[in-house]
């Protein structure tokens, strides 16, 4: 039987049996080798601070309503997930293209084994002589392109990118490669460490407190022409806000949880006239939905990644086998300094 990996209540995880069925005629079985751990939206889950805990998604009227009698999650969460990669067991009668053994990518959740439409698989490849390991990263790495896209830039300017966890230090590549001078703000020593490591121009303390004046300081009083939050923290938003050059931008890429404290939007916003922008992986921004879609983003990333230009490999920290996911999402929660991709290996399974 298939395993998976469940959230039965906030901060418990079991594995638990899925049932098991042939694929169909224009379907393949996928047998998961690796799973990332997501430490921004998947960890909400986990914690039990999810929205769609406790209320509902009206999607013909795009608002949330309080209504926990009619929450979209429940415990137990079976199967969440999306950075996953794997190889081809099992086809379809009607499939004769993916023979067993070919290695993909995709999102399908923390469980050893799928069934897919063919279609979805043949579009997500692994490109030739790429570490499967690395395929995990093209949701997350098509989240955090998707924010340089929302960004705009533009050669020669400076882009303070606030949050130095997964998204954030493929942000701090992606605006280098386009251009950009960057500058990474993170609490953590580890995580300054490997966003330098990475081409990162420069790296400030966040537990320093005051991270805006000292961005001003290195852009001659200015500003930076773009933040971009990664760590959907409120008082990190806030920060990145003031550290903007006058009418500048900020993309929210973050993804934030509860009330929103520590943002004081009738300060710096407001007299500064900055905009914020937010991105998230369910559309594009409109002047690009014409030339850009999701999967343009995903092969995107995992072309960088194949010729060298996104380096993948030094994010993530820690491999532990599936049957100790329980182990990891604690680790994941309570040690994010010792935690950058956190990936559970299936292949035992």
């Amino acid at each position: 039987m298939p395993l998976a990996v469940a959230f039965t209540a906030p901060e418990s995880v079991e594995i638990v049996e899925e049932a098991e069925r042939p694929p169909g005629a224009e379907e393949v079985r996928v047998r998961t080798l690796y799973s990332g751990i997501s430490a921004g939206t998947e960890m909400s889950a986990y914690r039990g601070t999810n929205p769609y805990l406790n209320k509902r998604w009206d999607l013909e009227r795009r608002l949330f309503i309080a209504d926990p009698a009619q929450s979209q999650i429940e415990y137990p969460v079976t199967g969440w997930g999306y950075e996953e990669a794997g190889e081809v067991v099992e086809a379809g009668s009607s499939v004769s293209d993916l023979p067993a053994g070919t290695l993909v990518y995709g999102s399908w959740g923390h469980r050893s084994s799928v069934v897919l439409d063919a279609a979805y698989v043949r579009e997500r490849i692994l490109p030739d002589g790429l570490d499967p390991l690395l395929g995990i990263f093209s949701h997350i790495g098509a989240t955090a392109l998707n924010g340089v896209l929302d960004a705009s830039v533009r050669l020669g300017e400076t882009v303070a990118v606030f949050g130095l966890g997964v998204v954030g230090q493929l942000v701090a590549q992606m605006a280098r490669l386009s251009g950009a001078r960057v500058i990474g703000v993170d609490m953590l020593p580890e995580r300054r460490q490997v966003a330098l490591d990475l081409g990162t121009h420069l790296v400030l303390d966040a537990s320093e407190g005051d991270s805006a004046t000292a961005v001003k300081d290195l852009t001659d009083g200015r500003g930076a022409d773009i933040c971009i939050e990664a760590s959907g923290s409120y008082r990190a938003l806030n920060e990145a806000i003031r550290a903007c050059a006058y009418t500048s931008r900020v993309v929210a890429l973050g993804f934030y949880q509860g009330e929103g404290r520590g943002l004081f939007l009738g300060e710096e916003m407001h007299h500064n006239r900055v905009t914020i922008v937010t991105s998230q992986i369910g559309g594009l921004a409109p002047e690009l939905q014409h030339r850009w879609d999701r999967l343009r983003l995903v092969h995107t990333v995992m072309q960088l990644a194949a010729d060298g230009d996104l380096q993948l490999a030094s994010l993530i920290t820690q491999v532990r086998p599936a049957v100790e996911a329980a182990d990891l999402f604690r680790l994941v929660s309570e040690h994010p300094e010792r935690v950058l991709q956190a990936v559970l290996d299936f292949r035992s399974l």
